[in-house]
């Protein structure tokens, strides 16, 4: 007897957590005390088109888990209770699953055929169902596409779950016919083309009697290759993860198509969206591994009689694979390293190029060797990794003499090469100690030499940036590395060929990415390195053109400073023995802006940012003397990355003093709102302003509330602006998204400010005006993920802050409900991060 459960399902996702918590003993009980009613209540719920998306998902999802789970003996436990149950109430469970095939809704669908699937898994073992298959089949004819659809997933599912075995070959040939015929370019529904695509490929386990049929083989590999052309990129997608499939089960037979297969592959790699020429190497790579694993198996040796003949095909399509597959190098993302999950197209392309390296050894590297030639000393970054990242590659499979050719040309290169975690690092442990050696060598020879040597040991240590490791193969040379950079600063040609500037920087990164073991040593450079200020500011009677060298001089070493201060300042014990340096650095940095030279205003300008970082509430006792200095940054109209960098550091103060920044805000906020009044300032300056409010409100609170009449006209005109940019090229695009975000952070850091406060009510007669730019970004549809994060973090503020004042409001707003659902079902973590919070602040201020 089935039962009403669409409350409490509906209950069971509130976000009230009490509610949700009654709710889910609700259905606890109700599964304990009567399984097949509840059991049958769900599907119920699932099979009904009246009931709410929400209860049948849920619905769904229980009863999906009623029925398997990842360890093996809870699994067990619900197989046998499943086979206990009443054999009628069992069938009407199965009749509203079926039932369900036919639904409009595609979640109830999609959640039907999973079930199905998993209780045929259950029961065809025990021959129970036994007319199950035959429904199926007899669904694939109806005319509705979505029955069609729905149908042919539940076979692909189906396929899945249930052994090849428990299948007779007679139904084996009926599914493979539907679902071949599904995939057909004359289906005219691309959802039942995708649907049978994905169920083919669950389904070529069942095929192997069909792969050994000439005549079925052919018809199945033709309608494949075709499903590889679809003008739909998630049928061409499929039908390639359908081929790197085929290439691993079936081998042996694919000598026949090979050629075609190439030529498909070769196409989707060079021209196709990512996901599709993704499976296009992914299928080359399978090849390799079956070739390597039958080279290994029978070292080489095949005989007519073999009965796993290696067919050499990436031997065949060497001359024209390896170019295709170096071409793929050449496309990295920009931030593709700092992304531990990112799988790309040229990642993708380099395992697949190692892969045939070990396939065809030796014969892989006159074919890469001018790739590497070529590109290895370009000045476009793409290139020169693209052929470190080959070099790299193909390191396993070639035997030593063969390599020894390339090594030669690649390895002075190789030198500042980050590819230094690889299974076959170019530095090793054992010869750090030899090219650190040479390096140190180098940099005593004349400049443009010693300068690249300066930029190898530069990009070494980049190389062990991100190594999560307490120790790193520098630390012994730690001391000689940094002692011989110091060196070439002093010397007397070190301004030929950016020579200082090089030695400077390869210092600042050997510092960077220096460990804990040589933090003592880190201390010991602060008062070498300050003294080295204090020289330039005691040189007087200097000509126009010295002045300029020393000019540079102070940048150099403000610019070293600042990355002592952020690594000393990043752990404890470090920090607290840097701070016996901070007044003394201070009082040089504020001399440094006596120079009133542009480049050193901004070296010694973020040199203070991070100093303020590091020493928080302690800061406020220079602002009294530096605040002249910071007003006057923010006046640089001219030289407007001077008073952007400007805009940054009162970020940083304010974070760093927070109530203590008060009595300087007339001033800071005086200058803020002329420079964004101002037609001189560079445009690149206004987003970090508008931030920076958000900055100064979230420091001072409630005080924040006299800004108020001259703030908030400024974000409301700025928003108004940004919010409908049709037409725009791409560069005006990005700008105005980096507008939005800087409006919008201000708007949350005055919303966080005031949080808690009795002035909230201040934000009243503003937050329509936000919740309409919120709607208008959305209706837009050009938001970057930054602009979508911040948004939707903007309306989670404002629930917050406001609470149930604003709760009429947020009810009539399209951002709290498409927006915030799109937000909720975003493939990029941090958005739904923010979004997830957003949903309980505005569910709370409906509550309130």
């Amino acid at each position: 007897m089935a039962m009403e459960v669409t409350q409490v399902l509906l209950n069971a996702q509130s976000v009230d957590g009490i509610v949700r918590k009654q709710a889910e003993e609700s259905l606890k009980q109700f599964q304990e005390q009567n399984l097949p009613s509840f059991l049958l209540s769900l599907s119920g719920e699932l099979a009904s088109d009246d009931k709410p998306v929400d209860s049948r998902r849920l619905a769904g999802l229980i009863l999906k888990n009623s029925l398997d789970a990842k360890e093996q003996h809870r699994k067990f436990e619900l197989v046998q209770r499943w086979l206990s149950l009443d054999s009628t109430m069992k069938a009407q469970i199965k009749t509203c699953l079926l039932q369900t095939l036919s639904s409009h809704v595609p979640d109830a669908r999609s959640t039907a055929s999973q079930v199905i699937a998993k209780i045929a898994g259950i029961e065809l073992p025990h021959n129970q169902w036994p007319e199950l298959i035959g429904t199926l089949l007899s669904n694939v004819h109806q005319l509705p596409p979505h029955v069609k659809q729905a149908t042919l997933e539940t076979l692909g599912y189906l396929c899945e779950e249930v052994s090849s075995e428990v299948v007779d070959q007679d139904q084996v040939n009926k599914i493979l016919t539907a679902v071949v015929q599904g995939m057909n370019s004359s289906e005219g529904n691309n959802d039942v083309r995708l649907a049978a695509t994905r169920a083919l490929y669950n389904a070529l386990g069942f095929a192997q009697a069909n792969f050994t049929n000439d005549m079925e083989r052919d018809y199945i590999m033709r309608v494949v290759c075709e499903a590889t052309l679809s003008p739909e990129v998630k049928i061409r997608q499929a039908a390639f993860e359908c081929l790197v499939s085929i290439s691993s089960s079936y081998y042996e037979k694919l000598a026949p198509y090979i050629q075609d297969i190439f030529n498909i592959t070769a196409k989707a790699v060079r021209e196709d969206e990512e996901p599709v020429a993704l499976q296009a190497i992914e299928f080359w790579s399978s090849i390799c591994d079956e070739e390597i694993d039958i080279l290994e198996e029978y070292g080489g040796d095949f005989s007519g009689d073999s009965d796993i003949p290696c067919f050499y095909f990436v031997k065949q399509a060497l001359p024209v694979l390896v170019p295709m597959l170096l071409e793929t190098l050449l496309k990295q993302e920009e931030d593709q390293d700092q992304d531990d999950g990112a799988w790309n197209l040229a990642m993708a392309g380099g395992t697949c190029l190692g892969l045939v390296a070990r396939t065809v050894g030796d014969d892989i590297v006159p074919l890469v060797m001018p790739f590497i030639e070529e590109n290895i000393t370009k000045p476009d970054w793409r290139q020169r990794e693209a052929a470190t990242y080959a070099f790299g590659s193909i390191l396993e499979g070639p035997s030593p003499d063969k390599l020894t050719s390339i090594v030669n040309v690649a390895l002075s290169f190789m030198l500042v090469s980050s590819w230094l975690d690889r299974e076959t690092p170019i530095i090793t442990q054992a010869n750090c100690q030899q090219i650190i050696t040479v390096l140190l060598h180098s940099m005593k020879d004349v400049p443009n030499v010693a300068e690249k040597a300066c930029g190898a040991l530069y990009f070494l240590a980049q190389g062990y940036e991100d190594v999560d490791s307490p120790s790193s193969p520098l630390t012994p040379f730690f001391q000689d590395i940094v002692q011989a950079l110091l060196t070439v600063t002093r010397r007397e040609d070190a301004g030929e060929s950016r020579l200082r500037t090089a030695a400077y920087e390869a210092l600042n990164e050997v510092v960077r990415c220096s460990t804990d073991e040589t933090a003592s040593m880190v201390i010991h450079l602060v008062p070498l390195i300050m003294t080295g200020l204090h020289q330039t500011l005691e040189t007087q009677k200097l000509s126009s053109d010295e002045r300029e060298k020393q000019a540079e001089l102070q940048g150099l070493l403000c610019g070293c400073l600042q990355v002592i201060i952020q690594k000393l300042g990043a752990s404890e014990p470090t920090k607290f023995m840097f701070m016996q340096y901070a007044d003394q650095m201070m009082g040089l940095f504020l001399r440094v802006f006596a120079c009133r030279s542009a480049t050193v205003h901004e070296e010694a300008m973020l040199a203070i940012g991070a100093l303020a970082y590091v020493t928080g509430p302690d800061f406020a006792k220079y602002m009294q003397e530096f605040y002249k200095y910071l007003e006057m940054g923010l006046q640089n109209f001219e030289e407007y990355q001077v008073c952007a960098i400007t805009v940054g550091v009162v970020g940083d103060i304010c974070r760093a003093l927070e109530d203590k920044i008060l009595p300087y805000c007339d001033g800071i906020m005086t200058q803020l709102l002329k420079d964004l009044s101002s037609n001189q300032l560079h445009r690149s300056v206004k987003p970090p302003i508008f931030s920076c409010f958000g900055d100064i409100a979230l420091a001072i609170g409630e005080n924040f509330e006299k800004y108020l009449i001259y703030a908030m006209p400024m974000l409301q005109s700025a928003a108004e602006l940004s919010a409908h940019v049709s037409g725009a090229d791409d560069e005006m695009l990005e700008y105005t998204n980096l507008l939005r975000n800087g409006i919008l952070e201000a708007y949350s850091g005055i919303f966080q400010g005031f949080k808690g406060s009795p002035k909230t009510q201040a934000l009243m007669p503003h937050a329509p005006q936000i919740l309409q730019f919120l709607d208008s970004l959305y209706l837009e549809k050009d938001m970057d993920d930054a602009v979508t994060k911040t948004a939707v973090g903007v309306l989670g503020d404002l629930a917050d802050t406001l609470g149930s004042s604003a709760g009429h409001l947020l009810q009539n707003a399209v951002s709290s409900k498409e927006f915030l659902n799109e937000c909720l079902s975003s493939g990029d973590h941090l958005i739904k991060e923010s979004a997830e919070w957003a949903k309980l602040a505005i569910a709370r201020a409906f509550s309130g």
